[in-house]
């Protein structure tokens, strides 16, 4: 049976952990490999290198969406076809591992399932939805 009471707060920590997350990936792409390399690494895969920038800004807006609560749900399903396109075009041939060369797909599915149960348990304690904060006393009302 699920605990009504603390329940809220699970969503809440799982939505910024999967924010962070998602703001980590991100700051890779900028930081670390730059914008101008991740777009050479999608054109390698024989995507179009705009993607990179698209994808860029998804896990950005997404993970600001999911730390803030802003429509969590939805954030959460939007940022499942990011994971799974890292699983087919580049993790997937590396095996199912993380630990393996060039990193397999074992985490990326994990993080995917987390995004569903995100979906599924909705905003959560704390969320800005709409422009109005969803407070513990009255999320029972406002969690759909």
């Amino acid at each position: 049976m699920i605990d009504t009471r603390t329940a809220p707060y699970a969503a809440l920590i799982l939505r910024l952990a999967l924010g962070g997350l998602f703001l980590a990936h991100a700051g890779l792409k900028l930081f670390v490999f730059t914008p101008a390399g991740t777009a050479q690494f999608f054109g390698s895969l024989g995507l179009p290198p705009a993607l990179a920038y698209l994808t860029i800004l998804a896990e950005v807006v997404g993970g600001v969406a999911l730390i803030v609560g802003f429509h969590a749900r939805w954030a959460a399903l939007a940022l499942v076809p990011v994971l799974v396109g890292a699983i087919v075009l580049v993790h997937g041939p590396a095996g199912f591992f993380f630990s393996n060369p060039n990193g397999g797909w074992e985490f990326l599915a994990f993080w995917i399932v987390a995004l569903l149960a995100q979906a599924l348990l909705g905003d959560g304690a704390y969320a800005l939805r709409g422009g109005s904060a969803t407070v513990p006393g009255r999320l029972a009302a406002r969690s759909a």
